[in-house]
């Protein structure tokens, strides 16, 4: 007996098995009776014995049919499932990844270094930016608007993601330019306990904290002079005097426009800027852009470094 059997013929089989007559059968599955005759005549000299018995009564089913009807059934059952499995397979690879950022992850060609890795192994894929506020420190992650965010961490709920670091920078002091520490190449943190800050909204206080530097204070609380959610408010209150802040070294062009001057600050701890995904999400999108991301920063951070600049005299 050969067991080469296309999932045709048992398809043509189980339609002939559920209805018990050809005609009904041939309707069900577009096909002419004559054809549906010809093909589970087929079957049946494929496997050697008959499946139904066919007389003037009308069609029912041999031993052998009822002994393969149930294995017919699971067999395309189970094919059914792995078509299934497929369709979403190819639809995740045609898919639409939304990855939310809150801040620019555009460092020395980060963005395009993962994008090109990415498309490599999901070429129909389509990449959505979505810029999130300052008031929501998961870039979209928490309320599932984004597949992927690029974030600062640390990250409250720490549990519900997982993260890739893709840049680890310097923490700089952004000063008003006639600030009086201004003209200063470098700033102790210790210098400006006393100096008002500019601080996130209060719906990340972890991160919020930590950008108040809260662990470099011995204990002394910050004088928080404004809030801010963007990068515009940010430089706005720092040229309207309301407050200093620290900020990344690859976050400094958005804020030195024009009234403000970064100065690298000892006493504080490098800052760490994040790709993340929710800890549930297992999809192969999800995963294949945070491989990406991870190859990327390592291809970045093994680059040479130019020289930084030289504050002003």
């Amino acid at each position: 007996m050969t067991t080469d059997v296309h999932g045709r013929d048992l398809r043509y089989f189980l339609a002939v098995a559920e209805e018990l007559h050809f005609t009904r059968a041939a309707e069900k599955l577009y096909v002419s009776q004559p054809a549906l005759s010809k093909q589970i005549r087929a079957l049946e000299r494929q496997l050697g014995i008959p499946l139904f018995d066919r007389d003037r009564q009308g069609v029912r089913l041999t031993e052998a049919g009822t002994a393969l009807l149930p294995h017919a059934r699971a067999v395309l059952a189970a094919w059914d499932e792995a078509e299934g499995a497929v369709r979403a397979a190819r639809g995740e690879a045609n898919g639409t990844l939304v990855v939310g950022m809150s801040t620019s992850p555009g460092r020395r060609g980060l963005l395009p270094a993962i994008r090109s890795r990415f498309t490599a192994t999901h070429p129909r894929a389509t990449i959505r930016l979505r810029q999130i506020g300052w008031e929501d420190p998961t870039a979209g992650l928490a309320d599932r608007g984004s597949d992927v965010a690029f974030v600062w961490l640390p990250m409250a709920g720490a549990n519900r993601f997982r993260w890739v670091v893709v840049a680890t920078e310097p923490r700089l002091v952004a000063l008003p330019e006639d600030h009086p520490l201004a003209a200063r190449e470098r700033i102790d943190f210790a210098e400006l306990l006393d100096e008002p800050f500019l601080a996130l909204p209060d719906t990340g206080p972890a991160l919020r904290d930590y950008w108040l530097a809260l662990d470099a204070r011995d204990g002394r609380p910050p004088v928080v002079g404004a809030e801010i959610a963007s990068a515009d408010e940010t430089y706005e209150a720092l040229v309207g005097g309301l407050g200093i802040c620290l900020v990344a070294t690859g976050n400094a062009p958005l804020l030195t426009r024009g009234g403000v001057v970064t100065r690298p600050v000892d006493g504080v701890s490098e800052s760490r800027f994040a790709l993340a995904w929710r800890a549930d999400d297992t999809r192969p999108l999800v995963r294949d852009y945070a491989d990406a991301a991870a190859q990327a920063a390592a291809s970045t951070r093994n680059c040479p470094r130019p020289p930084p600049a030289a504050p002003p005299a």
